[in-house]
């Protein structure tokens, strides 16, 4: 059993993991915390690095903590206007996009209520680009893992490192900005796409750091 936090339309890292095993499990219980890949991603553009992120309802300190599964999403203004528009400039010359963005523009005109459920579209989205099965089993109670998980759930933080070993690919802005490793599988998706299960099944990810 695998275990991983759903995320924002995932790193590379993440769905290296996700591709190379058949039993994955989604964390649902833990604590929501901040500084992590669960609202925010990041995609190159034209000035490099770039971060998208999802905006979160804060219930304040007097509440406690929310479990992930609780936290909403800040519909106020048009932030999935914004994250698309910025999709658009980035990797509208990219070899797939236009394969893809029939399947991946329709998340950005959806209001989603929970982070929790708007992550795992993202993800099923990218399966259903992808052929693959999204799994749907979920985590009924918080543990700290056991010998028979891989716990993966410390790719959610932004702080960790992680060793990732990555093959170098044509990215969009590659001439100004150079290779740039482990952004959002969307970078992966639009520049290699029907080649972004075989890159990510030979993309190697070590234990040791997570």
């Amino acid at each position: 059993m695998t275990i991983l936090y759903p995320a924002y339309f995932p790193n590379i890292a993440f769905f290296a993991a996700f591709v190379q095993r058949d039993d994955i499990i989604w964390e649902t219980q833990g604590n929501y915390q901040k500084q992590t890949f669960r609202n925010r991603t990041y995609i190159c553009n034209d000035r490099g690095k770039h971060i998208l992120s999802v905006p979160i309802s804060h219930v304040g300190q007097s509440n406690g903590k929310q479990r992930n599964k609780d936290v909403r999403i800040d519909n106020s203004y048009p932030w999935q206007r914004q994250h698309w528009r910025t999709l658009e400039t980035a990797y509208r010359t990219s070899p797939f996009f236009e394969f893809y963005e029939d399947e991946i523009q329709p998340l950005f005109d959806t209001n989603f209520e929970y982070l929790m459920d708007f992550n795992l579209k993202t993800i099923e989205t990218i399966c259903d680009c992808l052929q693959l099965e999204m799994p749907t089993a979920q985590t009924k109670t918080f543990t700290f893992g056991s010998e028979t998980e891989i716990d993966y759930r410390h790719l959610i933080s932004v702080k960790n490192t992680i060793t990732l070993s990555q093959a170098e690919y044509v990215q969009v802005f590659g001439d100004r900005h150079g290779f740039i490793s482990n952004l959002s599988i969307l970078d992966l998706l639009f520049n290699l796409g029907p080649q972004t299960i075989p890159y990510l099944k030979e993309a190697k990810l070590s234990l040791d750091n997570v």
